[in-house]
């Protein structure tokens, strides 16, 4: 695909902009109600960029205790050192910690560090992601 050449660099301006990225409309209602009940919050993201940007432009920022992204460490999901890191970042025992994600595969790797998983259901582009599910799963 040859008339793709050269752009690149605009694609990834584009990826990184502060705006580029819109969370589904559950999130930041899931991540109030998970805060209210006094939890710690950490993220785990492959982003080849720093996802604060766009976690900041949402409004979402100070719902994080933790971000651990694989551009910064090095490694990539479902690397089991991703998902420990976040959980030492928190000051959480892995097997107290759920881990909730998209990706079976990916996601999938923290269930090798003893970290309880739910996957959510297939992406929708648009509406809620599911993550209201999340609120029955802890206490």
């Amino acid at each position: 695909m040859a008339f793709l050449q050269g752009v690149e660099e605009t694609a990834y301006r584009e990826l990184t902009a502060p705006d580029a990225w819109l969370p589904y409309p559950d999130t930041e209602p899931v991540l109030r109600a998970l805060r209210a009940r006094g939890l710690r919050i950490g993220i785990v993201s492959d982003f080849a960029w720093d996802l604060r940007i766009h976690l900041a432009r949402q409004g979402l920022d100070d719902l994080f205790d933790a971000c651990v992204i694989s551009c910064e460490v090095g490694r990539e999901k479902p690397d089991p050192h991703l998902f420990l890191k976040a959980c030492a970042d928190l000051g959480a025992n892995p097997r107290a910690t759920l881990m909730v994600g998209d990706n079976p595969v990916r996601d999938g790797g923290a269930t090798a560090c003893g970290l309880p998983t739910y996957i959510l259901p297939a992406e929708h582009r648009t509406g809620d992601r599911g993550l209201t599910e999340i609120l029955r799963l802890v206490t």
